[in-house]
Formats: structure tokens, sequence, C-alpha cells
């Protein structure tokens, strides 16, 4: 790494060294600074074995040191949040450019459990997470987080249980780098093998319990009192409204746009049946009415000016179609308008989907963005047809006087 970087990554040590010794609940025993630090350095090991370049490496550690910072609000639920907005806190208060705050904030959300990596650095910080797995300090470790989860609920929880928790998770789990799979998947089954040994008859697991030995989630004896119950009916109406909201403008959009190419359509099949009967019928006879000349060509150009906008109104603009992964980690394209991804592979754009089903703010960003956009075409659309529209109409009064004139003059020279 540069001089700037080694500099930042020692004052990210100290900061989250100060933040685990001054913040994080002792009740913490298993993520603790001690397990933070066995994390960055599996994640170094792993960037050494891998030869990552100096902004990967960079990303990578500053990620693995604050992945667990969020403990620090004493709550173990979602506190991969609560460690995006320390770290982010921290990366600002030293001008790191935003897209580097982005990449080590989708770093750190990556650990959430499921883990969901999908760059390189992401896959190595997941597996530095989980580096233990694989390891003989796995029993040792495993015993640390049974105290800190037992404590953490202030209740009990069975052995067996327990064990058929970490058996399941460890089923499921899947090293994502080549390295761990080869160097520590082995020592993982074995493991796995022991606590099978040991455990004897599977236990049914508990309904309520967490799948994963690694997921917090408290019990759900406060819903049956009333108060988390309510808030959770009051939260579900509310995104049922906000997406009967989105449902019933984006119909609303999709309408008043047909609605604006219908017009289109007349004004542009009316003038064309205007322009070719004046060129078919009356330009043919003007050789032996030359004084309606004038009005002939007046009329001519009103429809055609009149076509003109009312194509205008209905011609499609399509954009480029292609995006990067840093437009979709930064938030910066919406997926549901074609125009962004239609040159796009097909699984740059799943992978791309994926990542905003994910986040509920950008989900919601990019519906809010699509309304914006069809609004600013509808804009578009109608500005051009009433143009369209105003041009025909006085355009059409101007050209019928101007014939009406040219008959009363010419009867008036006869």
């Amino acid at each position: 790494m540069t001089e700037t970087q080694s500099q930042l990554l020692l004052a990210a040590q100290t900061k989250v060294t100060d933040n685990f010794s001054n913040k994080v609940k002792k009740q913490f025993v298993f993520h603790n600074l001690d397990h933070t630090r066995k994390v960055a350095f599996a994640a170094e090991l792993l960037a050494a074995h891998y030869k990552l370049n100096d902004d990967d490496q960079f990303v990578l550690l500053i990620a693995a040191w604050f992945h667990d910072t969020g403990f620090a609000s004493g709550r173990a639920e979602d506190h991969e949040k609560e460690s995006l907005r320390v770290a982010t806190e921290f990366l600002k208060e030293h001008d790191v450019d935003q897209q580097v705050i982005q990449r080590i904030a989708s770093a750190i959300e990556a650990t959430r459990m499921p883990q969901s990596p999908v760059g390189q650095v992401e896959k190595i910080l997941c597996d530095a997470d989980l580096y233990h797995l694989g390891t003989d300090d796995f029993k040792k470790l495993n015993q640390l987080l049974y105290k800190e989860q037992v404590s953490y609920f202030g209740k009990d929880i069975p052995k067996k249980e327990w064990r058929q928790r970490n058996i399941e998770f460890l089923e499921n789990h899947k090293y994502f780098t080549d390295y761990c799979q080869q160097k520590l998947e082995p020592k993982k089954q074995e493991n796995l093998a022991a606590l099978k040994k040991k455990q004897g008859k599977k236990v049914p697991q508990n309904p309520e319990a967490e799948i994963s030995p690694f997921t917090f989630e408290k019990d759900t004896d406060k819903t049956s009192k009333g108060g988390t119950k309510k808030e959770s009916e009051n939260l579900k109406n509310t995104e049922r409204g906000i997406q009967t909201m989105f449902r019933t403008t984006s119909g609303n959009h999709f309408n008043l746009s047909s609605m604006a190419d219908s017009k289109a359509n007349i004004m542009i099949s009316v003038n064309s049946i205007i322009i070719s009967i004046v060129v078919s019928v009356v330009m043919g006879r003007l050789e032996y009415y030359p004084h309606y000349i004038y009005p002939t060509i007046l009329l001519l150009i009103v429809c055609l000016v009149a076509t003109i906008f009312a194509i205008l109104a209905t011609r499609p603009s399509i954009s480029g179609g292609k995006f990067t992964e840093d437009d979709i980690r930064n938030k910066q394209t919406n997926l549901l308008f074609f125009g962004n991804f239609h040159r796009m592979a097909l699984d740059e754009y799943h992978w791309a989907m994926n990542e905003m089903l994910k986040d509920r703010e950008y989900l919601y960003s990019s519906m809010i963005k699509d309304i914006y956009f069809l609004g600013v075409v509808l804009a578009r659309k109608y500005r051009y047809l009433r143009i369209s529209y105003t041009v025909f109409m006085y355009g059409l009064i101007a050209s019928v006087l101007a014939f009406g004139a040219t008959v009363l003059i010419d009867s008036y020279a006869q």
C-alpha cells in the first residue's frame, strides 16, 4: 500500500481498538477486538496470496477492521448497519474518496448473514470473517460464541440445540475463495464430523430459534404483548401504502403516455391525409388557378409543421444501455428502465438486480427515479403535442381565411 494508505490503516486500527476497548460491552466475548484482529490477519494473509493491488488491499483491510464495530451500539441485530456508519464517518473525516468509501461499505455489507459477496475483495473478507471454521480454534471460539449468545439473550440455550444449529450452519456454509476451499474446507469437515458424532440423534430445530449460530434475532415474546406486533402491523400497512402509491402513479403515467400517443397518431393521420390530397389533387390544378398557390403552400407548411411536432412527441429516445459495477454500488443506475441495461449481459444484469433488491433504499430510489423520468418524458410529449395542435388549429384557420380571401379577390377581379 501507499504511505498515505498505510497511515490511514494505522489510524483505523487505533480507532477500532478504542471502539472495542471503551464502547463494546464485555458480554460480547466472541465479537470482540481479538476476533477483529484475527479477521484482519486472515484478510492480510489472503490478500498476499492473491497479490491484491494497493487499492484493493486497502479496501479489504479497512473493511476487516471496521466490520464488527457496530457491536458498540449494544445491539447485535443488524450491527452491520452501525458498522457502516462508524466506518463512513471515520473515512469522511480523513477525506477518503466517495467511491472508495462505497467499496468498503459494500464489503462490510457482504458479511451479513447469509453472506453475499460479489467481487474478489468481498469474497476474501467473508472467508476471513469465518476463517476459524476450518481451523483447530473452532471448538474454543464456538464456545465463546455460545457464551455470548446466552448472555445476550439472557437465557440458556440447550447444548444439543446449539450443536444442531452449528451442524446445519457448517453443512450449508461454503468458502468463496479457492485458497480457503483447499486449505480450510478439509478441517471444517472434520469439525462438522466431530459435532455430528457428539450430537448423535438429530434434535428438531426450534422454529423460533436462529438457524445460524451467528444470527442475532430477539425472541418474539414482545409480539404477543401487543407492542411489537402493532408496530409490525403499522410497518406492513405503510409498505402496502407505498406499493399502492407506486403502482397507481405508474399506472397513471402509463395511461397518460398512451393518451399522448393516441393524440399524436390522430394528428399525424389527419395531416397526412390533408397533405396527400393537396399534393395529388390541388397541386396538379394550380397551373390553371395560379392565384391559389400561396394559400396552398401555407396549408402544406401548417400540416407539415404539425406533423413534425406530432412525430417528435412519439419519437423514442434510448440511452447507452450499459452500466458499470461502480454505478450499481453508488446507486446511480435505474435498473427499472430498459434503456439503462439493454446492452448488458444477462449475468451482469442479474447481479445488479439482486444488489438492488437487497437494498430497500436503492429499490425505492429506483422506483422514484422511474416515476420522475416518466414524468419528464410525458412533459416532453405533451409540450410537442400542444405545439402541434396549436399550429394545426391556427394554421388551419389562417389557410381557410387565405383561400377565402383569394376566392373573394378572384371574384372581385372578374
